[in-house]
């Protein structure tokens, strides 16, 4: 997956996780936020936690795909980092 340009004009990008439902938006090199797509009654949702303390983020919003999840999760991140 690539990262938005909401992402990278702010020197963010994305890292593979320990699979494929994992991602970890890093800022200027480092993890921040961890992006999990999850099965959610026949589909999926996607899993929101800032990586130092736990916090989840996310909304329970449901998507139709995992690809979709991912692509969710990171425009709710965006929405509640104000960019």
């Amino acid at each position: 997956m690539t990262p938005p340009d909401w992402l990278t004009t702010r020197n963010g990008g994305l890292a593979a996780g320990l699979n494929d439902r994992t991602f970890l938006v890093t800022l200027n090199g480092h993890p921040q936020y961890r992006l999990v797509a999850t099965p959610a009654r026949g589909k999926f949702t996607c899993v929101l936690t800032q990586t130092n303390n736990g916090k989840r983020l996310d909304g329970g919003v449901e998507y139709p795909s995992l690809e979709n999840a991912l692509r969710g999760g990171l425009d709710e991140l965006r929405s509640k980092l104000g960019w």
